[in-house]
């Protein structure tokens, strides 16, 4: 049975009687030392487990040279970040692997050049032990830095360039020829897409897969039908107003992000179109949003959570073996069909 807290066993030397081996050895097993066989690793951490022994972060850290932390970098506004639930489902993924290995997370905001200068400057003083970089766009200096001078980081989508640092990412391309076949299916002929920012490599992906489905199912390529939206509700209302305004409604619609599917469902309830018997709209995310959407959105899947964690062992991988394997891993989406499709 473990100890309260008033009980725990406050030194190496209590845990090393319990664990009948030496204090040195009780060290080596807390900084993760290979010199320990398996069995004596594991009687050591049962001793720790019983007292409830907690290694002091500080002294933990001249020996290992780590903090124990690690930082959510997001190249987004703060306002997107906190309104968005793509950044929430991330985070949650994220905090489901470093909470159970007492890691800390550190979200930081680096939207803009002086922020990313800050956020580097904390990386190189050892403040952190490594980088999730989420949401990254093509002028973000951040993934290259960090590769070139050798910090710990991994990206949450295929980088936009060819460099040296591992990823996790979704198939986005699959994702949309997913969406326009399902639209071909219903019946839909003239197809249009509110594509995400040309910056980024879900709103390329998404963009391709949308022109491969439509040639698969030898449908024309209208570009009246191509609007552009950034991710956000009011991006995807703006562009559906632009789209309306120099072209007649498509029959069917898919829309790169969710949360960009709901500021389009507001522009055309305002015009009197019906979804989906005039326009029938396929999302990308299968966030809240698309169930609080009326009518609940007909969208392609990611499993945010599951990619985070992905993502989060990726880069625990790569602070303990910084000369370790450059990694990348792409996870399948699925539709999910609801009521707009």
């Amino acid at each position: 049975m473990g100890r309260s807290a008033s009980q725990r066993a406050r030194t190496l030397e209590e845990v090393a009687a319990v664990a009948g081996v030496s204090k040195s050895t009780v060290s080596r097993v807390i900084n993760d030392s290979p010199a320990v066989s398996p069995s004596v690793r594991d009687v050591v951490n049962a001793a720790i487990e019983l007292t409830g022994y907690r290694p002091n972060r500080a002294a933990r850290s001249l020996v290992t040279r780590r903090t124990g932390s690690i930082g959510l970098i997001v190249s987004e506004p703060e306002g997107r970040v906190f309104s968005d639930p793509f950044f929430a489902s991330m985070v949650r993924g994220v905090t489901g692997i470093v909470r159970e290995r007492d890691i800390q997370l550190v979200l930081v905001l680096a939207n803009d050049e002086k922020a990313q200068e800050q956020v580097l400057d904390y990386l190189r003083d050892g403040h952190l032990d490594g980088a999730l970089l989420i949401s990254s766009h093509a002028t973000d200096p951040l993934p290259r830095v960090l590769i070139d001078e050798g910090l710990p980081a991994a990206l949450s989508a295929r980088p936009l360039t060819p460099m040296a640092i591992s990823y996790v990412d979704v198939d986005s391309a699959a994702g949309a020829r997913m969406a326009v076949a399902h639209l071909v299916a219903r019946g839909c002929r003239r197809i249009g897409t509110i594509a995400g920012p040309q910056d980024m490599v879900a709103g390329q992906d998404r963009l391709v897969g949308f022109r491969e489905g439509l040639a698969s199912a030898q449908l024309p390529a209208d570009e009246s039908l191509v609007g552009f939206g950034n991710f956000t509700t009011r991006g995807g209302a703006a562009a559906m107003e632009d789209m309306l305004a120099r072209t007649e409604p498509p029959d069917g619609l898919f829309v790169a992000s969710d949360l960009m599917a709901l500021g389009v469902l507001t522009v055309l309830a305002e015009r009197g179109l019906r979804v989906p018997q005039d326009v029938a709209i396929v999302g990308f995310d299968d966030s809240v949003a698309a169930t609080e959407a009326r009518p609940p959105l007909t969208t392609v899947a990611q499993p945010l959570e599951e990619m985070a964690r992905a993502l989060t062992l990726v880069l625990l991988d790569r602070i303990a073996d910084p000369d370790g394997p450059v990694t990348s891993r792409v996870f399948p989406p699925h539709l999910v069909i609801r009521d707009s499709a």
